[in-house]
Protein backbone atom coordinates (compact mmCIF):
# COMPACT_ATOMS: atom_id res chain seq x y z
CA UNK A 1 0.00 0.00 0.00
CA UNK A 2 1.12 3.57 -0.77
CA UNK A 3 0.34 5.03 2.63
CA UNK A 4 1.60 3.83 6.29
CA UNK A 5 -1.97 2.11 8.48
CA UNK A 6 -2.94 5.16 10.50
CA UNK A 7 -2.59 3.72 14.24
CA UNK A 8 -1.40 4.28 17.42
CA UNK A 9 1.97 3.37 17.90
CA UNK A 10 1.01 1.04 20.81
CA UNK A 11 -0.97 -1.19 18.64
CA UNK A 12 2.32 -1.84 16.28
CA UNK A 13 4.18 -2.28 19.88
CA UNK A 14 1.77 -4.90 20.62
CA UNK A 15 1.69 -6.26 17.01
CA UNK A 16 5.59 -6.39 17.46
CA UNK A 17 5.77 -8.06 20.88
CA UNK A 18 3.55 -10.57 19.67
CA UNK A 19 5.18 -11.43 16.57
CA UNK A 20 8.81 -11.72 18.71
CA UNK A 21 6.27 -14.15 20.79
CA UNK A 22 5.52 -16.16 17.99
CA UNK A 23 9.03 -16.13 16.88
CA UNK A 24 8.30 -14.21 14.03
CA UNK A 25 10.34 -11.06 12.39
CA UNK A 26 8.78 -7.62 13.89
CA UNK A 27 9.38 -6.11 10.61
CA UNK A 28 5.92 -7.96 9.16
CA UNK A 29 3.95 -5.74 11.25
CA UNK A 30 4.16 -3.09 8.25
CA UNK A 31 2.11 -5.39 6.22
CA UNK A 32 0.00 -7.02 8.43
CA UNK A 33 -1.08 -3.32 9.64
CA UNK A 34 -1.84 -2.75 6.24
CA UNK A 35 -4.20 -5.48 5.90
CA UNK A 36 -5.70 -4.34 8.95
CA UNK A 37 -6.42 -0.77 8.07
CA UNK A 38 -8.02 -2.09 4.32
CA UNK A 39 -9.98 -4.46 6.64
CA UNK A 40 -11.03 -2.09 9.04
CA UNK A 41 -12.06 0.64 6.00
CA UNK A 42 -14.19 -2.04 4.47
CA UNK A 43 -15.45 -3.47 7.63
CA UNK A 44 -17.08 0.07 7.50
CA UNK A 45 -19.47 -0.68 4.94
CA UNK A 46 -19.54 -4.43 3.98
CA UNK A 47 -19.04 -5.80 7.59
CA UNK A 48 -16.50 -8.48 6.75
CA UNK A 49 -16.37 -9.05 10.67
CA UNK A 50 -18.12 -8.45 13.75
CA UNK A 51 -14.40 -7.61 15.88
CA UNK A 52 -14.49 -3.50 15.20
CA UNK A 53 -11.92 -2.41 17.84
CA UNK A 54 -7.91 -2.61 16.49
CA UNK A 55 -6.47 -3.64 19.28
CA UNK A 56 -8.64 -6.86 19.19
CA UNK A 57 -8.21 -7.29 16.06
CA UNK A 58 -4.71 -7.41 16.32
CA UNK A 59 -4.89 -10.67 19.53
CA UNK A 60 -8.35 -11.95 17.70
CA UNK A 61 -7.52 -12.20 14.31
CA UNK A 62 -3.76 -11.29 13.37
CA UNK A 63 -1.84 -13.35 16.20
CA UNK A 64 -4.85 -16.10 16.54
CA UNK A 65 -4.24 -16.81 12.83
CA UNK A 66 -0.22 -16.17 12.83
CA UNK A 67 -0.01 -18.83 16.37
CA UNK A 68 -0.34 -22.02 13.81
CA UNK A 69 2.48 -20.73 11.37
CA UNK A 70 5.33 -23.07 12.42
CA UNK A 71 3.10 -26.07 11.77
CA UNK A 72 3.20 -24.31 7.25
CA UNK A 73 6.54 -24.25 7.36
CA UNK A 74 7.57 -27.43 5.81
CA UNK A 75 4.81 -26.36 3.08
CA UNK A 76 6.15 -23.17 2.18
CA UNK A 77 9.38 -24.44 1.97
CA UNK A 78 8.79 -26.63 -1.03
CA UNK A 79 6.16 -24.27 -2.45
CA UNK A 80 3.56 -26.29 -1.47
CA UNK A 81 -0.37 -24.97 -0.95
CA UNK A 82 -3.31 -24.34 1.25
CA UNK A 83 -7.05 -23.97 1.20
CA UNK A 84 -8.38 -22.18 3.52
CA UNK A 85 -11.94 -22.82 3.82
CA UNK A 86 -14.78 -20.41 4.93
CA UNK A 87 -11.97 -17.82 5.45
CA UNK A 88 -14.61 -14.72 5.52
CA UNK A 89 -12.01 -11.86 5.50
CA UNK A 90 -8.80 -13.81 4.86
CA UNK A 91 -8.20 -15.38 8.53
CA UNK A 92 -5.77 -17.01 8.57
CA UNK A 93 -4.97 -17.14 4.76
CA UNK A 94 -3.98 -13.65 4.45
CA UNK A 95 -1.50 -13.09 7.53
CA UNK A 96 -0.11 -16.59 6.79
CA UNK A 97 0.38 -15.44 3.27
CA UNK A 98 2.47 -12.20 4.63
CA UNK A 99 4.61 -14.38 6.43
CA UNK A 100 5.27 -16.99 4.77
CA UNK A 101 6.72 -16.35 0.92
CA UNK A 102 6.28 -19.59 -1.16
CA UNK A 103 2.87 -20.65 0.07
CA UNK A 104 0.50 -20.79 -2.52
CA UNK A 105 -2.85 -20.16 -0.51
CA UNK A 106 -6.67 -20.47 -1.69
CA UNK A 107 -9.34 -18.69 0.04
CA UNK A 108 -12.50 -20.11 -0.10
CA UNK A 109 -15.47 -17.63 0.41
CA UNK A 110 -19.01 -17.89 -1.59
CA UNK A 111 -20.49 -14.44 0.25
CA UNK A 112 -19.16 -12.02 -2.63
CA UNK A 113 -18.68 -8.87 -0.57
CA UNK A 114 -15.80 -10.35 1.35
CA UNK A 115 -14.17 -12.34 -1.28
CA UNK A 116 -14.31 -8.64 -3.24
CA UNK A 117 -12.42 -7.32 -0.09
CA UNK A 118 -10.11 -10.09 -0.29
CA UNK A 119 -8.95 -9.75 -3.82
CA UNK A 120 -8.61 -6.30 -3.66
CA UNK A 121 -6.08 -6.90 -0.21
CA UNK A 122 -4.38 -9.07 -2.41
CA UNK A 123 -3.70 -6.57 -4.98
CA UNK A 124 -2.83 -3.79 -2.98
CA UNK A 125 -0.46 -5.84 -0.55
CA UNK A 126 1.24 -7.63 -3.59
CA UNK A 127 0.54 -10.66 -2.43
CA UNK A 128 1.67 -13.06 -5.76
CA UNK A 129 0.66 -16.60 -3.86
CA UNK A 130 -2.52 -15.80 -2.86
CA UNK A 131 -6.15 -16.27 -4.94
CA UNK A 132 -9.28 -16.43 -4.29
CA UNK A 133 -11.74 -18.86 -5.00
CA UNK A 134 -15.35 -17.36 -4.93
CA UNK A 135 -17.28 -20.44 -4.10
CA UNK A 136 -19.08 -22.64 -1.63
CA UNK A 137 -16.23 -25.05 -0.25
CA UNK A 138 -18.08 -28.63 -1.74
CA UNK A 139 -18.29 -26.87 -5.33
CA UNK A 140 -14.46 -26.26 -5.70
CA UNK A 141 -13.59 -28.91 -8.00
CA UNK A 142 -9.52 -28.67 -7.67
CA UNK A 143 -9.58 -32.89 -5.79
CA UNK A 144 -6.53 -33.91 -4.79
CA UNK A 145 -4.66 -30.41 -5.21
CA UNK A 146 -3.84 -29.51 -2.27
CA UNK A 147 -1.08 -30.55 0.76
CA UNK A 148 -3.44 -28.41 3.49
CA UNK A 149 -6.70 -27.14 4.13
CA UNK A 150 -7.27 -25.14 6.96
CA UNK A 151 -10.59 -23.71 8.62
CA UNK A 152 -10.74 -21.29 11.87
CA UNK A 153 -14.17 -21.20 13.28
CA UNK A 154 -15.97 -22.49 10.72
CA UNK A 155 -17.55 -25.76 11.45
CA UNK A 156 -17.08 -28.89 13.42
CA UNK A 157 -14.01 -31.81 12.29
CA UNK A 158 -16.34 -33.98 10.62
CA UNK A 159 -18.57 -31.30 8.52
CA UNK A 160 -14.81 -29.86 7.54
CA UNK A 161 -13.77 -33.35 5.89
CA UNK A 162 -16.97 -33.69 4.37
CA UNK A 163 -17.11 -30.48 2.75
CA UNK A 164 -13.83 -29.75 1.58
CA UNK A 165 -11.47 -33.06 2.29
CA UNK A 166 -11.80 -33.94 -1.07
CA UNK A 167 -9.31 -31.18 -1.74
CA UNK A 168 -6.59 -32.57 -0.17
CA UNK A 169 -3.54 -35.33 -1.79
CA UNK A 170 -3.60 -38.65 -0.46
CA UNK A 171 -0.90 -37.72 2.06
CA UNK A 172 -2.23 -34.12 3.02
CA UNK A 173 -3.39 -32.91 5.81
CA UNK A 174 -6.24 -30.76 7.58
CA UNK A 175 -4.95 -28.21 9.91
CA UNK A 176 -7.66 -27.49 12.10
CA UNK A 177 -7.98 -23.92 14.30
CA UNK A 178 -10.19 -24.95 17.63
CA UNK A 179 -10.60 -23.55 21.17
CA UNK A 180 -10.91 -25.77 23.82
CA UNK A 181 -9.83 -29.18 23.20
CA UNK A 182 -12.25 -31.07 20.86
CA UNK A 183 -12.81 -34.46 22.14
CA UNK A 184 -16.57 -34.86 20.79
CA UNK A 185 -15.62 -33.73 17.39
CA UNK A 186 -12.64 -36.28 17.28
CA UNK A 187 -14.85 -38.96 18.53
CA UNK A 188 -17.02 -38.55 15.36
CA UNK A 189 -14.60 -38.00 12.33
CA UNK A 190 -15.64 -40.02 9.64
CA UNK A 191 -14.11 -44.17 8.60
CA UNK A 192 -10.83 -43.61 6.76
CA UNK A 193 -9.60 -39.95 8.81
CA UNK A 194 -8.05 -40.22 12.10
CA UNK A 195 -6.24 -37.41 14.19
CA UNK A 196 -2.39 -37.00 13.66
CA UNK A 197 -1.44 -34.75 16.01
CA UNK A 198 -2.77 -32.18 18.45
CA UNK A 199 -1.16 -28.76 19.36
CA UNK A 200 -2.10 -26.49 21.91
CA UNK A 201 -1.19 -22.91 20.86
CA UNK A 202 -0.32 -19.91 22.54
CA UNK A 203 -2.16 -16.67 20.91
CA UNK A 204 -0.50 -13.55 22.37
CA UNK A 205 -2.94 -11.27 24.07
CA UNK A 206 -5.58 -13.68 23.81
CA UNK A 207 -6.45 -15.53 27.57
CA UNK A 208 -8.05 -18.22 25.84
CA UNK A 209 -7.48 -21.90 24.98
CA UNK A 210 -6.12 -22.61 21.32
CA UNK A 211 -5.50 -26.10 19.94
CA UNK A 212 -4.84 -27.06 15.99
CA UNK A 213 -5.87 -30.41 15.51
CA UNK A 214 -3.58 -32.49 12.67
CA UNK A 215 -6.17 -34.70 10.80
CA UNK A 216 -5.21 -36.89 7.72
CA UNK A 217 -6.47 -40.38 5.64
CA UNK A 218 -5.91 -43.36 7.59
CA UNK A 219 -4.31 -46.21 5.49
Amino acid sequence: MNTPAPFDPSLRKSLDDGLRTLALDPALSAPLLDYLALLLRWNKTYNLTAVRDPQEMVSKHLLDSLAMHPFVDDIAARGGSLADLGTGAGLPGIPLSIVKPGLRVTLVESAGKKARFMREAIRQLGLRDARVAESRIEAVAEPGAYDAITARALATLPLIIELGGHLLKPDGCLLAMKGVYPADEIAALPAGWAVRDVHPLTVPGLDAERHLVVVGRTG
